[in-house]
């Protein structure tokens, strides 16, 4: 959510924010806060007035009393008929602000100037690659049958248990799967981040603070007859940790990586990939989260996609990296890069993180905010994913595929496999 303070002094910014991001649907909503914004004011103005005078005239109530109790009568049914006036404007006040909430809201947070302007992900501009992508000389099978040949897939059981869009990994690639997730947990605590577990249900008050609308009817699974939702991503149960507190200046920056399993309605577009493991309504994710300064928030996006490259290449994994033009960028965005792995099977890259800079945008909608001589402050969020697998795992698995149907083991991950340096 951006200041409104913008629309209050230079709604054109606004407007032109909402054009390069292709929404001109939502161009309207910057008048009409401007206009409810003038109301609301002008309530609240003439409310402070009357409690002003109404204050004024109960203090002279005490002393009519004593001298002229008619004159005093007369005072309480004026102070009487302000209460009236000011409980009708305190209404009004409350209502506009609500409407003003609720729009400010849809508008979307102002892009960075480096973004490239585009209208959706396949204008999405490549950064730079990592790692030399090959081909190898014999052909890769799907990943769902690599996997099933080593025993290690059961996608018909987990359809008869729970439907479409869920699995059963087992034996050693279950393993491996969880090998994985250890390995990226104690790769960022080694980068100085604080390892945390949280809650894997969440208020509504909460989704609306760190995701837009569009995204939560996308994304998330309602708990029926609670006022709870199952996380897409731990990203939003931990900075949901910090609502409405106001956060140590001195303890800036907060650097966490969390675990969780995440939960999405969505599965995604139709065809070869659907009977995998690459599109699904459950998996499990490495997240690294950072609450930081303003000045300070840049800086840190930059690290953070950099230590995602730096994880999958240490598991033998070429990536590169995707600027999200501004079409693609969800509301809250100000900036956003994809991490992307290599297919020798598909001899093409895809997605396995995101990094993304939100400004203040949740820190303003949750009431997170640091305080110094000047004042108190909303902070800068960021997210990136680590590791979302079996996502990650396809990208090992491709990359680390012998043509007798073995998987190699990538060094970083035998002790967590108990010294096993190839499943077969």
């Amino acid at each position: 959510m951006i200041n409104i303070d913008l629309i209050r002094k230079d709604r054109e910014i606004v407007k032109e924010n909402i054009k390069n991001k292709f929404q001109d649907k939502k161009l309207p909503l910057v008048d009409e806060v401007y206009e409810l914004d003038i109301k609301c004011r002008e309530a609240k103005l003439q409310g402070d007035n009357l409690r002003q005078s109404k204050k004024e005239l109960s203090n002279k109530i005490g002393l009519l009393i004593r001298e002229d109790k008619e004159e005093a009568e007369k005072v309480k049914q004026e102070v009487s008929k302000i209460t009236e006036e000011i409980t009708l404007l305190e209404a009004k006040e409350q209502e506009y602000s609500e409407k003003i909430k609720g729009m400010m809201l849809k508008i979307p947070n102002i892009i960075d100037k480096s973004v490239p302007i585009g209208k959706d992900d396949t204008e999405n501009v490549e950064i730079e690659k990592f790692g030399e992508p090959f081909v190898p000389n014999f052909e890769i099978p799907y990943h769902a049958d690599i996997l099933e040949k080593l025993n290690g897939l059961d996608k018909l059981s987990a359809g008869r248990t729970s439907g479409n869009g869920f699995y059963y990994l087992l034996g050693n690639i279950a393993r491996l799967h969880s090998a994985m997730l250890s390995y990226a947990r104690d790769f960022m605590i080694n980068k100085g981040f604080t390892y945390c577990i949280p809650p894997f249900m969440i208020r509504s008050d909460v989704v609306t603070g760190v995701m837009s609308f569009e995204e939560m009817d996308n994304m998330m699974y309602k708990i029926e007859n609670e006022d709870l939702y199952l996380i897409g991503t731990s990203e939003h149960s931990m900075i949901g940790r910090f609502k409405d507190q106001i956060v140590k200046e001195n303890e800036l920056p907060i650097t966490l990586t969390s675990y969780s399993p995440c939960f999405r309605k969505e599965v995604g577009a139709h065809g070869i990939e659907e009977r995998g493991i690459y599109r699904v309504h459950q998996f499990e994710k490495q997240e690294m989260i950072v609450l930081c300064k303003p000045e300070e928030s840049m800086d840190w996006y930059d690290k953070m996609w950099k230590y995602t490259v730096e994880f999958f290449r240490s598991l033998d994994v070429p990536v590169r990296t995707l600027e999200c033009c501004s079409g693609d960028l969800a509301d809250l965005k100000v900036k956003s890069c994809d991490v992307e792995a290599w297919s020798p099977r598909q001899q093409k890259y895809f997605e396995v993180g995101s990094c993304s800079i939100l400004g203040d945008a949740q820190a303003r909608r949750l009431g997170i905010r640091t305080k110094n001589d000047d004042g108190t402050y909303f902070v800068h969020t960021l997210n990136n994913t680590v590791l979302a697998t079996p996502r990650g795992l396809i990208g090992v698995i491709e990359n680390n595929y012998n043509e007798d149907g073995s998987i190699n083991v990538p060094l970083a991950l035998r002790p967590y496999m108990g010294g096993i340096e190839v499943i077969k």
